[in-house]
């Protein structure tokens, strides 16, 4: 069964129809990538999936129990990360305390200990730099930051929203061997980009979202290779 299940879910703000029957899957140790222009409805994807929007229809299911009537704090319990697009740090708290903050429905500060070995482990920087501030870090130390505080509430999923919205090219190259390292660490990603290109170089899988709806899925070597999606999304 997959990790997580979307089930055609449309969802309005106001009287706009923001997303419209979209259905997907998620599985456990998988990188899955939703591309499509700006405003195709990505980011309403990934908030209907943490309960930041209301769904007018559908269903969401997370490690086989249904989700859809869970307030955001509890799905973030039960172990969906959510990394927001511009990272959304306490640019005047330290980077141990913005990780602390990723962990605070977490009582147990041995689980909280842990969790925070684990980021230190995956990015070194993180631990270097544990006492800086926030606002002092560069753009690819800011996203690791951003992530890590993800991770750190035991994340089972971990979306990532745009994380190379803002970023020079050579800090795009360091935030996807970031996502590379975490995919090789067998932690499932849904990742929401326009950069499609190193969106389908990590993933597995591929959605296509456009004006709200999924209008292509395929594995993730079939859409980089396929003539529609290269000229449309790849600048081929």
């Amino acid at each position: 069964m997959p990790l997580l299940k979307v089930e055609k879910v449309t969802v309005y703000y106001g009287k706009i129809r923001a997303l419209h029957n979209v259905s997907l899957e998620v599985n456990q140790g998988e990188v899955v990538a939703v591309i499509g222009r700006n405003g195709a409805g990505k980011t309403t994807l990934l908030k209907s999936i943490m309960g930041l929007v209301e769904l007018a229809t559908g269903k969401i299911s997370f490690q086989e129990e249904d989700i859809t009537p869970k307030p955001p704090w509890e799905r973030a319990y039960k172990g969906i990360g959510y990394v927001p697009e511009g990272r959304r740090l306490f640019p005047y708290l330290t980077v141990y305390e913005n990780l602390l903050m990723g962990a605070y429905t977490i009582k147990d500060k041995e689980i909280v200990k842990k969790n925070m070995e684990r980021v230190f482990r995956l990015f070194p920087r993180l631990k270097e730099r544990q006492k800086q501030l926030a606002k002092t870090l560069s753009g690819g130390e800011g996203e690791m930051l951003a992530i890590g505080r993800g991770l750190m509430l035991n994340a089972k999923l971990l979306m990532m929203d745009e994380p190379s919205f803002g970023l020079a090219p050579i800090i795009i190259e360091d935030v996807y061997k970031t996502i590379e390292k975490l995919k090789s660490e067998g932690i499932t990603i849904l990742l929401v980009e326009q950069n499609a290109k190193k969106a389908l170089e990590v993933a597995d899988k591929c959605y296509v979202l456009d004006q709200g709806e999924i209008v292509y899925a395929a594995d993730a070597e079939t859409a980089a290779k396929d003539p529609a999606i290269k000229r449309l999304y790849l600048g081929a």
